[in-house]
């Protein structure tokens, strides 16, 4: 027979038991799925696949035009190149899209050069580092890859993503931030469909022409991201600018061709031209003044529109910005 006193015993042991029990089952609990999610994860890269941390706090994004889609994502940017393709600004001048948001969140320009500054990088103590994807400051990443890997996991954006959803579903991947790309892709196709009932816009043939600082003639194709989103509010692109050009090589992640003047008359003859300048490149009224360029039927005709150089390769909120100027001039 138990007594009182052995009977408390027992129950004091058994919740004893119990509690261990507890103990034991959350640890398994937290061994399956808390650490696993603590991990880090692989995703893909240039270079092929990289494992990066689960929840980077720390990133440095070496190429301006994807460091929007990290502010887009609510990540976390201790430090971004300031540069984006085309657009001039000053040495440390965040650009306007996306500069209060680094503001806000104390993000450090990265310093420019001729070759990246990896003593800034490394102070940074970063956790993940985002570069690649086009233009100059994306192949300087590429070029210091090593370097910049012995950092910290480095994910490179292949060049030939172009089009800003993929790049924005690839950000959201290297961040594990997937929550906010439908809503962002969602905005964009409501913006879409109101611009297309909006625009009006001009007949015939349509492309688009860069106007860059060495005055060389330079078209993108027809698949490049400005002339798709063209298309798609209603413009009807000339599809014969490669072989007007006679099929001039290019790199093949390039968007762009380029030729000699001599063939200017007969590549750029289509009915309706955008123009964008580049940094230091010539403005529309500037071209104007060209006798090279006032003769083609889109100057004479009055059909020549000039756009910044942020719609060349839009991000999502410059194709939004852009969305918004085309209904302006064309509705």
């Amino acid at each position: 027979m138990f007594t009182t006193r052995s009977s408390g015993g027992l129950r004091a042991a058994l919740t004893l038991l119990i509690l261990a029990l507890v103990a034991v089952l959350a640890a398994c609990g937290n061994s399956s799925s808390d650490t696993a999610d603590a991990g880090p994860r692989e995703v893909p890269s240039a270079k092929g696949p990289i494992q990066v941390p689960a929840d980077p706090q720390r990133i440095v994004v070496l190429n301006g035009n994807l460091a929007g889609y990290l502010y887009d994502l609510d990540a976390t940017v201790v430090a971004a190149d300031p540069r984006l393709l085309g657009v001039p600004n000053k040495p440390g001048e965040f650009p306007t899209g996306w500069a209060e948001d680094a503001k806000t969140q104390g993000t450090q320009a990265v310093p420019s050069g001729e070759s990246i500054n990896l003593e800034f990088i490394a102070a940074q103590r970063p956790d993940l580092i985002i570069g690649g994807g086009q233009g100059y400051p994306g192949q300087q990443s590429v070029n210091a890859y090593d370097q910049l890997s012995a950092i910290a996991p480095t994910v490179l954006m292949p060049t030939e993503t172009t089009y800003w959803q993929d790049q924005l579903r690839f950000i959201a991947e290297t961040v594990d931030k997937p929550a906010n790309v439908d809503t962002l892709i969602s905005n964009y196709q409501a913006k879409l469909t109101d611009a297309k009932a909006k625009i009006n816009a001009p007949a015939g043939a349509t492309m688009v022409m860069q106007s860059i600082k060495s005055q060389k003639p330079t078209v993108f194709v027809p698949t490049a991201a400005l002339p798709a989103l063209l298309a798609e509010v209603g413009f009807t692109l000339d599809t014969q600018v490669e072989a007007k050009a006679g099929n001039p090589a290019k790199e093949q992640s390039a968007d762009f061709i380029s030729f000699s003047p001599e063939l200017i008359n007969t590549v750029i003859n289509a009915p309706v031209l955008f123009t964008i300048p580049l940094s230091g490149g010539r403005s529309l009224a500037e071209l104007r003044a060209d006798p090279m360029y006032a003769t083609l039927p889109s100057f004479t005709a009055n059909t020549v529109f000039e756009l910044p150089a942020t719609s060349s390769r839009p991000d999502y909120r410059t194709v939004m910005a852009t969305l918004e100027l085309l209904v302006e001039r064309f509705k």
